[in-house]
């Protein structure tokens, strides 16, 4: 029986899983079927209700971070056990691999029939960015690239630490995944445009990592200007910045006994 940290980072294993099955799948829905089953609405959509989901499954076990940029800002700013970040990010990059390898099951003949069998890139047929992210052409790396990720994940760490206030009219814990999934349709409604709302270094890395070892090879590395750092560095930055905001605005000015409260 798995407990203590194995057993949080089996939940966020399991939580990250569902999260990236049910987005990564959106994506190959869209793209394989032309835009005939869906579009960016659907698309944004399902990446917040997997949000949801992936909440759901998890918070009670693990707390549901899902993201390192979670994780981290939570170590910088809430006091959440620096011993536990690599467990748990590990845990977050692992999940999102497996769930790109089923999504991939899923779908194969559907991709084989969209690409050929040939696993591109970039071009018409491209399908790598059905599970990480890639720039538009005319968006730099730096700093065009890392200022989008660092906005995206800073305004959803800043609203997460919000929704997670209990001196701030907390909502009921059971309606706060919703929240939360709902920030994530926003977000990718707002800053979406430039780079896909990667906004989480699991998310990206994690189903790139499986693109590079199921047929697309290391162009998943190259492709963009090697574009596959800025989303792991930006929300990175982003996430510790969204949250010292947060607390700078907000958290440092609530009565005294509410913060020795909170504290204790």
């Amino acid at each position: 029986m798995l407990s203590g940290t194995s057993r949080e980072a089996a939940a966020e294993f399991l939580g990250t899983f569902i999260l990236i099955v049910f987005g990564s799948a959106v994506v190959a829905q869209v793209v394989l079927s032309g835009g005939s089953h869906g579009g960016y609405l659907s698309i944004n959509i399902a990446w917040g209700l997997a949000v949801t989901m992936g909440v759901y499954v998890s918070a009670g076990v693990s707390g549901a971070h899902l993201n390192p940029a979670v994780t981290l800002a939570l170590a910088v700013h809430r006091q959440f056990p620096w011993r536990k970040v690599l467990p748990y990010c590990a845990a977050q990059m692992a999940g999102a691999f497996v769930a790109s390898a089923v999504t991939f099951a899923t779908y194969r003949e559907a991709f084989d029939r969209f690409d050929g069998g040939v696993r591109q890139v970039t071009g018409p047929h491209a399908t790598a960015g059905i599970f990480a992210t890639y720039p538009q052409d005319f968006l730099s790396n730096f700093p065009g690239g890392v200022v989008d990720q660092v906005v995206g994940t800073a305004l959803l760490i800043l609203v997460i630490f919000a929704i997670g206030d209990r001196r701030n009219s907390a909502p009921d814990v059971a309606i706060a995944p919703v929240l939360v999934g709902l920030l994530v349709v926003l977000v990718g409604m707002t800053f979406g445009f430039n780079a896909g709302y990667a906004i989480n270094p699991a998310r990206d890395l994690g189903p790139r990592l499986f693109t590079a070892v199921a047929g697309w090879g290391s162009e998943v590395f190259r492709a963009g200007h090697h574009w596959w750092w800025v989303p792991i560095v930006g929300p990175c930055v982003g996430g510790v910045l969204g949250g010292a905001v947060y607390d700078l605005l907000i958290t440092r000015h609530h009565p005294q006994e509410q913060r020795t409260k909170e504290v204790a």
